[in-house]
Formats: C-alpha cells, sequence, structure tokens
C-alpha cells in the first residue's frame, strides 16, 4: 500500500487533501509544529500523527511527501526527504493533479471564496452530481470536515491565490469572487495580484465555464484580457452583478440564513454557475436555504454570561483578517441587528499584512460600537522580521482618527489594545456593565481574525 507524508498535516487544506488520500486507501501519516483539534481528529481517522517535525518522522516505505505553503525550506523532514530522494511536492501541485482527473470546479477570490466553495458543493450535491469536496474550512453538512468523498465525476476545491498555489489547478468551470490587494508579502502590487489571477482563468480547460463579480472594479478591469483568454480557449464566460436582476436577488435574500450584501453575491455567483450547467432553480435554492454556515464564518458558539447583567450577549466566531472582510462582516452584523451593542475582539494576522494594509485597518471597524486590539498573531516562517507597526499603534491611530473625524461616521466610541488576551473576559465583562444598555437591548462579541483567536472565545462562553 502506497505511503504518504504531509509535512505541516494540520493546515486546514492539506488535512483535506490527507483524507482524499486516506479514502482512496493509502497510508498516511503526518507531522505538524503542535496539536490541534485537526491533528487529533485525523489520528482518530487512522493517520499516524507526529507532533514536532523531525527527519525520524519519515518511514523508510514514504512513496511521496507533501508539504504545506506554511512549511519552510529548511524543514529536517523536506530535507531528509531529498536526501534519500523521496518525491517532494507542494500542497497545490499535488491538488492541481487531482484538478486534471476530475470536472474541476475551483472557487476562487481574495473574499468569499469559502462561502462559495461551501454553497457550490451543496448545489452540486441537490443536483445528484455526489461531488468530491476539498475546502478551506469545515462544513456541518460534512460532519464537520473540509473533505467529501463523491463518487461522481465531479471535484469542488477551494482554489488560494496564496504564493500562486491556483497556477496549479486545471479546471472546468470556475468562479472568481474578486480581486484585492491580498498576499502583498509575495505579490507585491495589485498588477502583479491580477496577472496571477489571469493565469488562473488561462488554465481552464477548453471549452469550460467562467463565473465573474460584475461588481468588483479589480475584476471587471481586466474584462478585455479575460475576452481574449476566453476566446483562444472558447470558454463561456458568464458576469454576475447583485444590481441586475432584482427578483432573483429578493429570493436569494430570503432563502439564505447568513447575512451581509457580500454573502448575496457569493450566493449570486453560486446560482449563475449552477444554471450556466444546467441545475434546476427548485434545487439551487433548496440548497442556498439549506445552508447553515461553515466554520469561523460568523459562527454563533454560544451567550457570554455576565453576572448581574440581564441582557443577552450573543459570541460569533469570524475568520475576517483583511480590511475588505473585516469592514463587511461588521457592516452586516450591525445591518442584522441594528438595536444591539457590536463589539469587535481582533487579532492582526500576519505583522506583514498589517504592516502593509494598515491604512486600510483604520477606518475597518466603523460598524462597531467598541474595538479591543489583541496583540498580532505571528505566522510561523512568514514573520521573519520586527515589523514597524503593531495592534499598539493601531489602536492609538484609530482612536486619533476617530477624535478628529467630522462628520462623525463611526460607531467606535471604544478603543482599547490588550497586550494580555487572558485578561479578555475581564475586560469585556467591565465594558459591558459599564455599558448604559437596558435589559432590553443586547450585545454582540465578534471575535476576528485568522490565528488562534478562535481558543479564547470557549473561555468566554463556558
Amino acid at each position: 500500500m502506497t505511503s504518504i507524508h504531509f509535512v505541516g498535516i494540520g493546515g486546514i487544506g492539506t488535512s483535506a487533501l490527507a483524507r482524499w488520500f486516506l479514502k482512496h486507501n493509502r497510508q498516511v501519516s503526518g507531522s505538524d509544529a503542535i496539536a490541534s483539534e485537526i491533528t487529533r481528529q485525523l489520528k482518530k481517522e487512522g493517520v499516524k500523527i507526529f507532533i514536532g517535525h523531525k527527519a525520524k518522522n519519515l518511514s523508510p516505505k514514504t512513496e511521496l511527501v507533501i508539504y504545506s505553503a506554511a512549511i519552510p525550506a529548511d524543514n529536517p523532514e523536506i530535507k531528509k526527504a531529498k536526501e534519500l530522494r523521496f518525491p517532494v511536492r507542494s500542497y497545490a501541485e499535488i491538488l492541481g493533479e487531482l484538478t486534471k482527473r476530475y470536472k474541476t470546479i475551483a472557487v476562487a477570490g481574495a473574499h468569499g471564496k469559502s462561502t462559495a466553495t461551501c454553497l457550490s458543493s451543496l448545489v452540486l450535491i441537490k443536483a445528484g452530481f455526489d461531488p468530491t469536496v476539498i475546502i478551506g474550512t469545515k462544513l456541518k453538512e460534512f460532519k464537520n470536515s473540509n473533505f467529501r468523498n463523491g463518487e461522481g465525476e465531479y471535484l469542488v476545491v477551494e482554489a488560494d491565490e496564496h504564493n500562486n498555489s491556483f497556477s496549479n489547478y486545471f479546471s472546468s468551470a470556475a468562479i472568481i469572487t474578486n480581486i484585492d490587494r491580498e498576499h502583498l508579502d509575495y505579490y507585491k502590487n495589485l498588477t502583479n495580484i491580477k496577472k496571477a489571477f489571469l493565469g488562473f482563468i488561462n488554465n481552464i480547460k477548453p471549452d469550460g465555464v467562467l463565473v465573474l463579480n460584475k461588481d468588483d472594479k479589480n475584476l471587471f478591469s481586466l474584462k478585455n484580457k479575460i475576452q481574449k483568454i476566453a476566446g483562444k480557449n472558447s470558454l463561456k464566460v458568464y458576469w454576475y452583478s447583485t444590481g441586475v436582476n432584482s427578483r432573483i436577488i429578493s429570493r436569494l435574500s430570503a432563502s439564505l440564513k447568513i447575512f451581509g450584501e457580500h454573502n448575496i453575491s457569493n450566493a449570486l455567483a453560486v446560482y449563475t454557475l449552477a444554471k450556466a450547467l444546467n441545475i434546476k432553480e427548485k434545487d439551487i435554492f433548496a440548497s442556498l436555504s439549506s445552508y447553515r454556515g461553515a466554520w469561523r464564518r460568523m459562527e454563533y458558539k454560544g451567550r457570554f454570561k455576565v453576572k448581574g447583567l440581564r441582557f443577552k450577549v450573543k459570541v460569533f466566531d469570524d475568520y475576517a483578517h483583511h480590511p475588505t472582510e473585516v469592514k463587511a462582516t461588521l457592516a452586516g452584523i450591525a445591518r442584522k441587528w441594528p438595536k444591539s451593542r457590536l463589539i469587535c475582539v481582533f487579532q492582526p494576522h500576519q505583522a506583514k499584512r498589517l504592516s502593509l494594509l494598515f491604512k486600510d485597518f483604520i477606518g475597518a471597524f466603523d460598524a462597531a460600537d467598541a474595538l479591543i486590539l489583541l496583540p498580532i498573531y505571528r505566522v510561523q516562517g512568514r514573520d521573519k522580521a520586527p515589523q514597524n507597526v503593531n495592534s499598539e499603534k493601531l489602536a492609538l491611530t484609530i482612536k486619533h482618527r476617530i477624535k478628529n473625524l467630522k462628520p462623525k461616521t463611526s460607531n467606535l466610541k471604544t478603543i482599547v489594545y490588550l497586550p494580555h488576551p487572558k485578561k479578555l473576559k475581564q475586560v469585556l465583562e467591565n465594558f459591558l456593565r459599564s455599558s448604559a444598555l437596558s435589559p432590553r437591548q443586547s450585545a454582540i462579541v465578534v471575535m476576528m481574525g485568522a490565528g488562534d483567536i478562535y481558543k479564547l472565545t470557549s473561555k468566554l462562553i463556558q
């Protein structure tokens, strides 16, 4: 039996690929720097797990080593594998090989791709396509997994642009939700990001389907170049817009249990793709209305009970870590619960991102009533040097902006930098007790960021 070893197996994408190999009768082992919910679950499923990266983790019977994008080149397992002349491939390279074996639907975009991938998967399942799914989040409909093993000819994948990973994918159909200034540590500028997306489009197989967001200015600016690629490769191109078909938008708004204009746009992308695949409307809307949300995508976690308080405090987890995502998510919450006090607890993800997008972050939290900033979550192997910005500087800069903002277009009244996250519960309790909320009012706490902030959430709702 073929033996596959994963370096960085605890990653949300890498673990899904490991599950594919498990379902296809391979022996799977893997290592990660720390134990996690994902590694513990993989162990239960039959994966041999090593905590800590060591050369001895490699079995002599290993036939392929797959590593995640977060793993540095000097990793001892990678070095040992190369010494032993084992094949060593990246997660994106191997997933790219899988995309050639299936009729692949690839969902790309700076924001919203996880949600659009989830929705696409559910629509295809409802329509009887029985797809295999590899996704960058955990889905309740997949028994809280990031993988579904299907018997059909379709594969649905979340196509990440980080490090140009999606250049390895060859799809039969693709969605692009938007293009934004993300992963600038790799791309350097928006021009290079746009080039990468054009490369992704160029990889779509002849006679394929391409679904694009007309409302996104960065994406729509590529219209002429996209048309040239489409003409060369005989692609069917569908542009969607929330400002075009009011009947469909109304039906989507009524069907969706997730909220926010950005999610209506994501659902419209999936609707457009499904229609291109000749899926019946009743199956499309039945699937969209059944979606209960994904792991850390405005995921309701429970109540934060504060002694002496008579009003309700709901707690949500959210993965937003880019200013565009933060702004859209907070605006969506404020619109859905206009009478609730909104408290955002934000953990910046990666020092380089905060440095490059600092000006955008300053105005990203206006829909919240209060903001608590935690120290930066530093990504191993990517935050190599101290940056000239930090969470404390962001808090001070936001305070200065709010003080001088004319007219007062921000809801923000309280901005706190919390250097010691262990004190979060106490700080939240003090704030809620001091807030002038009547027993009929309520408050919402959203724990936001792509790092390990979710570990603090469970302590609030215990």
